[in-house]
């Protein structure tokens, strides 16, 4: 099978008011940029541009959309505009900032306040090299989830749910900050209407209802991601994905391990947030809030 070309925006490329300074990040949903406003000032301008239904030629600036394919690539489209004017109305330091979006060039671009730092995953792995029994204080693991579920607290609060929780897309800021990035709508909406393919999440941090096309997802779905980052930091790897602990459930043995070190309340939060039942995880932020408060 053949490579799917899908060539990102050059340097110096001129969308809408602002222009591409180079690539930051690509998954399979889209593309990061960083790039320049009018009047200078640095930005993150995300691009809807999903592998599964569409390719770009080096030097285009529409991406090609497969006719067979057209109506789910505009329903991820619809979904990605309506995630941008939903992080747009709010405004909290932990929940990365929509300046503006846009539709051009057949697609969508989410405007962003560029923030520097490292993501959650980075300072996973340098702890990992560290080959000690734990790289991270019980206390600095709960500030650091005390402040994302402020954030994710508003996000609910809006009648939004974020669905891409995991390490890589938690944001440390060089000040110190915790902050949540890259949500994943418009991807869950294709992930549920694309029967040809398999549904693209990281494995270890979606919650099992997320697998299934019929299911509700509500703020315990993203509250189940939690918990596996929590489980990340504690033991410096994912745990394993949904699927495999219905099969035999490592869970609990993991976390109890010699060499981990945490307090039993800790151990006893992340399983709670990670019952693979939904109605056995908190079932809001401020619950889950108010138990890693008493750790």
């Amino acid at each position: 099978m053949s490579k799917v070309n899908l060539s990102p925006l050059p340097p110096d490329t001129l969308i809408g008011e602002y222009r591409i300074v180079r690539r930051l990040s690509e998954g399979g949903f889209g593309v990061v940029y960083l790039a320049h406003d009018k009047l200078g000032q640095q930005v993150a301008i995300k691009e809807y541009l999903p592998a599964a239904l569409a390719t770009r030629q080096f030097g285009e600036l529409a991406p090609q959309v497969m006719p067979d394919k057209l109506s789910l690539y505009r329903l991820g489209l619809k979904s990605f505009f309506e995630e941008g004017r939903s992080l747009a109305q709010i405004s909290h330091p932990a929940v990365v900032s929509v300046l503006n979006f846009f539709r051009q060039n057949e697609t969508v671009y989410l405007v962003m306040n560029y923030l520097q730092g490292a993501t959650l995953q980075d300072f996973i792995m340098t702890g990992r090299q560290l080959k000690t029994g734990r790289a991270f204080s019980e206390s600095t693991i709960c500030s650091v989830f005390q402040e994302v579920l402020e954030g994710l607290h508003i996000v609910h609060h809006h009648n939004m749910l974020h669905l891409d929780i995991k390490p890589a897309n938690l944001l440390i800021t060089d000040d110190d900050k915790a902050v949540l990035i890259d949500f994943g709508a418009a991807r869950d909406v294709l992930n549920k209407e694309t029967p040809f393919m398999q549904p693209m999440y990281t494995p270890g941090f979606a919650a099992p209802e997320m697998y299934k096309r019929d299911t509700h997802l509500g703020p315990w779905t993203d509250i189940y991601a939690i918990g596996a980052c929590l489980y990340s930091m504690m033991l410096g790897h994912p745990p394993h994905e949904a699927a495999k602990r219905r099969e035999k459930d490592p869970l609990a043995d993991m976390l109890s391990r010699k060499g981990v070190a945490y307090s039993c309340k800790l151990t006893e939060i992340v399983e709670w947030c990670m019952a693979l039942d939904p109605s056995g995880r908190p079932q809001s932020v401020s619950e889950l809030q108010a138990a890693l408060a008493a750790c």
